[in-house]
């Protein structure tokens, strides 16, 4: 089975910008066709170089002298060398002055990156955050059990506050994911797949039980959107219909459980 590729680790990455009357002055961009004016003595070169066009490399050329209280940028005609584009010495100097306060920028937050405690946690976090899932319920945890079959497993997510989801996925999903036990992973349970029961006691198939207090109740044209604070400060939505709702007297500050098949339940890791 070929490796699974790992995310590359988070890092901490700024850019250093110079303003000038809240508008952009010297940036990342404009200091490499700064540097390739430089180089190239064109500012037809240096925005091929750059990757701009030759309208936007002058336009952002006019927009630095104009901020300027010298010219960085000097147009030349005629003359032994036919003209061209060149930096003045004033122009030279803030790019030197740039390029070192860049690194100084760059080590500073490198520090900072070293000072965070749990930063792989951030990390963790932030990749979920950004996951992009038709699926509204996203809930981290640990794998605590971990059981396989002939063809399908039983994996049983630990989420905290003494609650728990178990998924069944096939075997060769469990290996794709390098699931084992202490595993992070995340439950993806779409709203229209969950149940919801007054009753903590309900005899139903479905294997997950989670326990909350209805904290949101939106009706809509045919369904109701139901949002269950569960404990640790997580949140689990729910659609039924509006005639569920009413018949179940579901209201606000009420608790309720709710009630998943562990088939319906999808696991992803970072």
């Amino acid at each position: 089975m070929a490796s699974k590729r790992l995310p590359p680790a988070l890092q901490i990455d700024g850019e250093l910008r110079f303003n000038r009357s809240d508008k952009g002055y010297l940036s990342g961009k404009r200091i490499d066709l700064l540097e390739q004016i430089e180089a190239t003595g064109s500012i037809s070169r240096a925005a091929k170089a750059a990757g701009i066009s030759y309208k936007a490399a002058w336009d952002a050329v006019d927009a630095m002298n104009n901020l300027s209280e010298r010219p960085l940028v000097v147009r030349s005609t005629g003359g032994a060398g036919g003209g061209g584009t060149r930096l003045t010495e004033f122009g030279r100097q803030m790019l030197h002055v740039w390029r070192r306060m860049q690194r100084e920028y760059e080590r500073f937050l490198e520090q900072v990156a070293l000072g965070i405690e749990d930063f792989d946690d951030i990390d963790r976090l932030l990749k979920a955050i950004a996951m992009k899932t038709s699926a509204r319920n996203q809930l981290r945890g640990t794998v605590s059990s971990l059981e396989k079959g002939a063809v399908n497993g039983s994996v049983t997510l630990d989420i905290g506050a003494g609650q728990t989801i178990t998924a069944t996925l096939t075997n060769d999903s469990i290996d794709e994911l390098q699931l084992g036990i202490g595993s992070p992973a995340i439950a993806l349970i779409k709203a229209s797949f969950v149940l919801l029961s007054p009753d903590p006691q309900i005899r139903i198939s479905a294997r997950n039980r989670l326990h909350g207090t209805i904290t949101t109740l939106r009706p809509g044209a045919v369904n109701c959107e139901v949002k269950l604070s569960l404990p640790g400060n997580r949140t689990l939505g729910a659609v039924i219909t509006n005639e569920s709702a009413e018949e179940l007297q579901l209201t606000v500050g009420q608790p309720c459980t709710a009630l998943i098949k562990a088939s319906q339940v999808i696991l992803a890791t970072d």
